[in-house]
């Protein structure tokens, strides 16, 4: 087989000796438009498994990088006064000449073609015999934007300004410096990678670059400034840059690059022409070496023809990439909202900066240096002794929760005429016992007409407050948890089926009136709500106010409005289903208006030492055509400042013509949001399955409360076992099953112990 490689990177080279150890006869040349010692970066970060991937690709080349590496398992972040320092991360550096260096010597030794000061051309007509080409021409790729139509790029240019800086000031750990000035904070990426070298990049925001004049100076006068920053820090060591490549200033904003495709006829897409993930992960130049990797892997591991081999390396390897830049994507925007965490104690804001990608877990941190957990857990339970995060008890008004997880609000859809029946007391009393600090009802609904479906819980007469009573005493007498009652009108998404028979179905009879906003169906199969009169405003309302009067009467100790997911409050809050053009329609303020309305009648009248929450959906996930994450910052304000304690953060369901973007923890960034710009407590929600995800949230601010649906579904003692877990005996036990926690926490200890000896 016959490749060119256009452009000498990591991603370049390191596809040409990968391919040639695994198919020595192919016949490979790279062709690099500069000179073989020219490089415009400072240093390289890896982590230790990327060294183990590489040594077991090419043990000749991994053994030359790493005789020549930095090493350091320290995190160290400088904030306000003070330094807290996180080991056991595992961390390696080198200088980017020196690895080009080291790349190219392998290279020529397997027979590679080195072709310099060649400058790529869109034609490829020149490279016609070649069997494939690699399109490694990097971050500006010429490839690329040649046959955009076909790889569809992406290039989102991100906010922050940033300058790639080195100094002889060599800093022993990965060091997070962040300083404050008379224009807003500037920070500080800054690492060694040989002996006498690191790197130093200065990052900020565009306001406080503009305002402190960055934008009017050269290099040299941007070094000095930034020395005069950062004088604290490099003990009269000078910045230096090596980019006078480049005209003006050298500063520069972050382009995220994603491609539809990375494959056209015989042309792939390779490292940063492909795709890219920001500086504060350090994972530009591991992506580009994990895909010459696999890229050499696929084809020659199959006889398929070229073009074949491509797409399937393609598909082999996009998820992967997709998942490294999403963590690239939630380090940049921590970095981009810095102002959220700047409130933040310093020992929260490391937590928050080490777990900011999601990567890094709490147990994670756990494992790599136990004892600054521990101060970690100590300062946010405020106690002597460690504990999870999970296990502080949290107030609100005059409810205690003696700990922070929640069995969240699931529809059940086995009511009669809204009544609990014996399914719920079980139901509810197991989820009560087994360890969680706060129970949901499932959305119950304040009038017949209000439901979902038949099988929907309701309050709205006096048989429903005798049986959520008995499910209330049972919680009371026998467990340490309180219990929310979460209340809603279910509005254009009403009279449908019981979700196993078909969700968002229209039932086939029996059908009820149902009303919203604005006539809109839900979709093409469902009814058309009739428009709310005043009138009907009036009706609903004093539906909300009675069902939380009964639920005073029912003994609940908190009360949640749902103004979520599209049911009626909801509709009137997006524009997706609110299109009046009246005082209740129109802009934010006026969307508002009558879910605010509703809120406060039941605040009015529900007891002012026990608190409220209001659930909302924080996005549409219609980009700028519905709700976005800003708007419902200003929504959780407006409910926060109406009496609202809580806001219990969910997203979506708003519209079937919503594209979530689903993973692990996917709405808790809508929390953080919400929680560190207004200051309310929220509750996180939305694909949380284990007790490393809880306590990572809560110890990084995230939210004060997490709520779990599914895993409480399977396992009604979810917190029992998670304490067991985690060597955990706070919690209350029912005493009837003192003996199975017991034994559970010794076989799950010894499983650990096992584990860490294999």
């Amino acid at each position: 087989m016959k490749i060119a490689c256009l452009g000498g990177g990591p991603a370049g080279l390191y596809f040409a000796i990968s391919m040639k150890l695994r198919d020595p006869d192919c016949e490979i040349d790279v062709y690099e438009r500069n000179r073989p010692g020219d490089t415009f970066g400072w240093g390289v970060v890896f982590s230790d498994q990327t060294m183990e991937n590489l040594a077991g690709n090419d043990p000749v080349s991994a053994k030359a990088i790493g005789d020549s590496l930095a090493h350091w398992d320290d995190i160290e972040v400088h904030f306000k006064g003070t330094a807290e320092r996180s080991g056991g991360h595992g961390f390696c550096g080198i200088g980017r000449k020196h690895l080009l260096n080291i790349l190219q010597d392998r290279a020529r030794q397997l027979g590679v073609g080195l072709n310099f000061e060649t400058e790529i051309d869109t034609d490829l007509s020149r490279f016609s015999d070649a069997d494939m080409i690699v399109a490694s021409d990097g971050l500006n790729s010429k490839i690329r934007t040649a046959f955009s139509d076909t790889f569809k790029p992406d290039i989102e240019t991100r906010t922050n300004k940033f300058v790639w800086l080195g100094t002889n000031k060599v800093f022993e750990a990965f060091t997070f410096i962040f300083t404050e000035t008379e224009h807003g904070w500037v920070w500080a990426h800054a690492y060694r990678f040989d002996d006498d070298t690191s790197t130093f990049i200065v990052e900020c925001a565009p306001e406080t670059w503009d305002k402190l004049g960055f934008a009017g100076m050269d290099q040299d006068e941007t070094c000095r400034a930034c020395e005069a920053l950062f004088a604290d820090w490099l003990d009269g060591h000078d910045l230096m840059s090596n980019a006078r490549h480049l005209r003006g200033s050298a500063w520069l904003n972050f382009p995220r690059v994603l491609c539809e495709t990375w494959v056209h006829e015989n042309v792939v897409l390779l490292g940063d022409a492909a795709h890219t993930a920001h500086f504060s992960i350090g994972s530009g130049t591991k992506l580009a070496f994990e895909d010459a990797i696999m890229l050499a892997e696929v084809l020659t591991a199959t006889d398929k023809p070229v073009q074949q081999g491509l797409e399937d390396y393609q598909e082999a390897r996009k998820v992967e990439v997709l998942k490294l830049q999403s963590a690239a994507r939630n380090s940049t925007e921590w970095f981009e909202n810095l102002d959220r965490y700047l409130g933040f104690e310093p020992k929260q804001f490391a937590y928050s900066l080490l777990t900011r990608s999601q990567r890094i877990s709490h147990e994670n941190l756990r494992q790599r240096d136990p004892d600054w957990l521990d101060d970690v857990e100590r300062w946010f339970c405020g106690q002597e002794r460690a504990r999870p995060p999970m296990f502080a008890p949290f107030e609100m008004r005059d409810m205690r929760l003696e700990n922070r997880v929640v069995v969240s609000p699931m529809c059940m859809y086995s009511a009669e005429d809204g009544l609990p029946g014996a399914f719920h007391k079980i139901h509810y009393g197991a989820r009560a016992m087994g360890g969680a600090g706060l129970v949901y009802t499932e959305m119950t609904d304040v009038s017949r007409d209000g439901r979902i479906t038949p099988g929907c819980a309701g309050l709205y007469n006096d048989d429903h407050v005798a049986a959520w009573r008995e499910i209330t005493d049972f919680a009371h007498a026998n467990s340490d948890a309180k219990m929310a009652i979460q209340l809603s009108h279910a509005g254009r998404k009403g009279s449908t089926k019981v979700g196993w028979e078909g969700y968002d179905m229209p039932l086939e009879d029996g059908n009820w009136p149902i009303i919203g906003p604005s006539p809109l169906a839900w979709d093409a199969a469902n009814q058309i709500p009739a428009e709310m009169s005043r009138a009907d405003m009036d009706a609903v309302k004093a539906d909300f106010v009675a069902a939380t009067e009964r639920a005073i009467a029912a003994g609940f100790d908190m009360v949640e409005l749902h103004c979520a997911h599209g049911y009626l409050l909801s509709s009137f809050l997006t524009p997706v289903s609110n299109q009046r053009d009246d005082e209740y329609g129109g802009d934010l303020n006026a969307r508002l208006t009558y879910p605010l309305e509703v809120f406060e009648a039941m605040r009015a009248i529900w007891p002012a030492d026990k608190p409220m929450a209001v659930r909302i959906s924080a996005t549409d996930w219609l980009g700028d055509d519905g709700l976005t994450g800003e708007d419902s910052v200003r929504i959780a304000q407006a409910f926060n400042e109406a009496g609202a304690d809580l806001i219990d953060v969910s997203a979506g369901q708003t519209s079937p013509r919503a594209r979530p973007v689903y993973g692990r923890m996917f709405q808790t960034p809508f929390s953080d949001q919400i929680r560190n710009h207004t200051g309310c407590a929220t509750m996180a929600v939305g694909n949380i399955f284990e007790p490393d995800h809880v306590n990572s949230i809560l110890a990084a601010g995230r939210a004060d409360l997490v709520a779990l649906a599914r895993p409480h579904l399977a396992d009604p003692n979810w917190t029992l076992r998670a304490a067991a877990e985690l060597g955990y005996r706070g919690v209350r036990i029912p005493p009837q099953y003192e003996a199975g926690f017991d034994q559970l926490a010794r076989n799950l200890q010894r499983a650990q112990q096992m584990e860490l000896k294999a």
